[in-house]
């Protein structure tokens, strides 16, 4: 944990501080919003590799980490990126080549279960996939859960209901905790010691940036402290948690900021059907991502009038006439 006062520090700086080979990493943001995309982009920059990431359901993120050749294990609800890829494809085709290992579990539980590693308590219980395959199919072997001392035994524990006739529930399930090396989210707004304030929906990224050893946090804005002292009730993660504050503007591009810019549909289709041929994702990857020095000169590159076109409405949050085809 970083107290210091001022925890600002540049991209490049923070991914090479925290983000190491074989790390236990989550990344915020929900299927085509508020990814964490810049720091996605210098993490596969940095070629990092063997990361066992955890998400709740996340999209663009997600696959090009993957993609990229940075994840070795993967714990998630439900990898898609809208109607774009709704089963995300370099995903799909590193599950299919037997590239990765996947562990699957509900929505709920994914939340659950960063929600019991912010709690510090080991588990917590629910109903949820009771009656479903979720429970019976481990994506992680036994040899693999003894080898490291940072995956729960079991993947879930069905036990019965040791309150039997309280809400008529027989059977529980018992989900792990969620503890990572470190987590990655991208917020509206944060000031230098690491106060955040999330505008629109929070998705999971509270509990993710909780349960984890070390936060990093991009940005939008950099504020002065005292004006997240208005309105506090309004931050929902305090300065304690926080280790880094990178200030990206656009640094969830090219999925949505709400309130500050919507997803691109016209890069999101591009990369759709880049990502489908091993040989196009290659040249992707050449271009948008090593080609580029950092996020500033990847939004340099897709110019002022893609950003423009993607600008959100001040009073809705979301672009006005957007082509989202």
């Amino acid at each position: 944990m970083n107290l210091k006062q001022d925890k600002t520090m540049d991209l490049k700086t923070a991914i090479s501080t925290y983000v190491k080979h074989g790390c236990h990493l989550s990344i915020g943001g929900f299927t085509i919003n508020r990814n964490p995309m810049a720091a996605v982009y210098e993490i596969i920059r940095q070629k990092i590799r063997n990361i066992h990431l955890y998400a709740h359901s996340n999209g663009q993120g997600v696959d090009e980490l993957i993609g990229a050749g940075c994840i070795s294990d993967l714990e998630i609800a439900y990898a898609g990126s809208g109607k774009f890829a709704p089963t995300c494809i370099r995903f799909r085709k590193a599950v299919e080549e037997n590239l990765i290992r996947v562990e699957d579990y509900t929505n709920y539980q994914m939340t659950l279960r960063f929600l019991a590693g912010s709690m510090g308590i080991p588990f917590l219980p629910t109903r949820s996939s009771l009656g479903t395959d979720i429970v019976n199919k481990w994506g992680f072997s036994d040899k693999m859960r003894k080898s490291s001392d940072k995956l729960p035994d079991q993947k879930l524990i069905v036990m019965d209901n040791p309150f039997q006739g309280w809400l008529d529930t027989q059977k529980v399930v018992l989900v792990p905790a969620i503890r990572t090396d470190v987590t990655i989210i991208h917020v509206q707004r944060a000031d230098i010691r690491g106060n955040c304030r999330i505008q629109g929906l929070t998705f999971a990224d509270v509990e993710q940036a909780k349960s984890a050893e070390h936060l990093i946090v991009t940005c939008e804005e950099i504020c002065d402290n005292d004006m997240l002292k208005t309105d506090s009730d309004q931050n929902q993660i305090p300065f304690i948690h926080v280790d880094a504050v990178v200030h990206v503007p656009k640094g969830a591009y090219p999925t949505a900021c709400y309130h500050y810019y919507d997803y691109d549909p016209k890069y999101l289709k591009n990369y759709a059907q880049k990502a489908r041929e091993d040989a196009a994702y290659l040249e992707y990857i050449d271009t948008f991502i090593h080609g580029c020095r950092d996020h500033a000169d990847l939004i340099s590159m897709i110019g002022d009038e893609r950003m423009a076109m993607i600008a959100a409405d001040p009073e809705t949050g979301y672009a006005k006439n957007l082509d989202r085809r």
